[in-house]
């Protein structure tokens, strides 16, 4: 990728939402995920797919049955309309640049090649941890804003297996008590959630050409790595800031601008630190409204950030900005504008969605509407 795609700066061209599939707890589609966000009651229920005996907890937040997440991954590319159509890239003129973030274990070779196989799409796999979603899109945004690509899509998916439960049970990482509480007082860890994802990033140009309407712009973006620790973040939360502000140079705005963020808040009490001493840096004169939506959706892992994505775009859409559900109680490390008790309106400005993983990396999502 050239250095022109990645220069710090507004985007020479606008990159435009111009589709989104979606398969979460809370059933197909953008509007079952919104409305399940917005009633911000959590989708958390005992995990029926594999056995749970022994563990600290049995929850997580699952769709019904046991899919296959190449069948999941289908059907929201082709909800996303990333399988019908005109291909507009004219650098590329049998298909669109498709990124596809999975969990990076032996699956996600087999996954990948059945998807292409069965959609007729390339897919290029991204397996950055908690960030690689964020990653992609980021990718995506600055091939569209440099003129080098004029349609890519991004797609994502994890669904909560035995594997990746164990290993997160045995961390002590997720939370006994079945719930997840960010920013709160007595919060206990994360819980694991489904999700498969798909949106479509295009220019203005091809959108029009294609008859195709802009559900949201994503105005800026930025990616960071702090490289503090394998899996601990910096206490000061400057990786995330870092990323934060490169977003908003791109965007040309400043953090004031800001109207929701939808925070990376995955329930831990060190990661909540330290993502709110970033919040408290960039906003110190007190942060705008902040919800982790996480908190009825689940952590999605590599797919988290695209599912986040999607949420923050309906919400911006609806017009209101959801609760940080599970709160308890104040904690002064976590003092931070929360959406409490019901859904707020939104405000007119920008929504910031973050992203935090292992190894210090973290990204940042500015979404506009369209």
């Amino acid at each position: 990728m050239t250095s022109s795609a990645l220069r710090n700066g507004p985007p020479r061209r606008a990159v435009l939402v111009g589709g989104i599939g979606v398969r979460s707890a809370f059933g197909a589609g953008l509007p079952a995920l919104t409305e399940g966000v917005l009633a911000g009651r959590p989708a958390f229920t005992p995990v029926d797919r594999f056995a749970t005996a022994g563990y600290r907890t049995d929850r997580a937040a699952t769709g019904p049955g046991s899919p296959r997440l190449a069948d999941q991954l289908v059907a929201v590319l082709a909800e996303a309309g990333a399988l019908s159509g005109p291909t507009d890239d004219p650098l590329h003129d049998r298909e669109p640049e498709v990124l596809l973030a999975l969990h990076g274990d032996r699956r996600a070779g087999p996954v990948a090649t059945e998807v292409g196989d069965r959609t007729g799409l390339r897919p290029r796999v991204y397996t950055g941890a908690c960030v690689a979603a964020a990653t992609a899109v980021a990718d995506a945004a600055a091939l569209i804003a440099a003129g080098r690509r004029d349609r890519v899509v991004v797609a994502a998916g994890y669904l909560v297996e035995p594997d990746t439960f164990a290993v997160f049970d045995a961390g002590r990482a997720l939370a006994a008590d079945g719930a997840v509480r960010p920013f709160s007082l007595g919060r206990q860890g994360m819980l694991l959630g489904d999700a498969a994802v798909a949106v479509v990033l295009e220019s203005a140009p091809a959108l029009r050409r294609r008859g195709g309407t802009a559900l949201a712009r994503i105005a800026g973006w930025g990616r960071s790595g702090d490289a503090f620790h394998v899996c601990r973040p910096h206490p000061g939360g400057v990786g995330l800031a870092r990323a934060v502000r490169s977003a908003l140079g791109r965007a040309g705005t400043d953090a004031g601008a800001i109207g929701w963020v939808n925070a990376n808040g995955a329930g831990s009490k060190l990661g909540d630190q330290a993502e709110a001493a970033a919040l408290h840096e960039l906003f110190p004169a007190g942060s705008p409204p902040v919800s982790s939506t996480k908190s009825v959706h689940g952590h999605a892992l590599e797919a988290s950030a695209l599912l986040e994505l999607a949420v923050t775009v309906g919400v911006l859409r609806a017009g209101s900005l959801p609760v940080n559900a599970g709160w308890q109680a104040a904690d002064p490390d976590c003092a931070l504008d929360l959406v409490l008790d019901r859904p707020r309106p939104a405000g007119p400005g920008p929504a910031l969605t973050v992203n935090a993983a292992f190894g210090g990396a973290n990204t940042a999502l500015l979404v506009a509407p369209a």
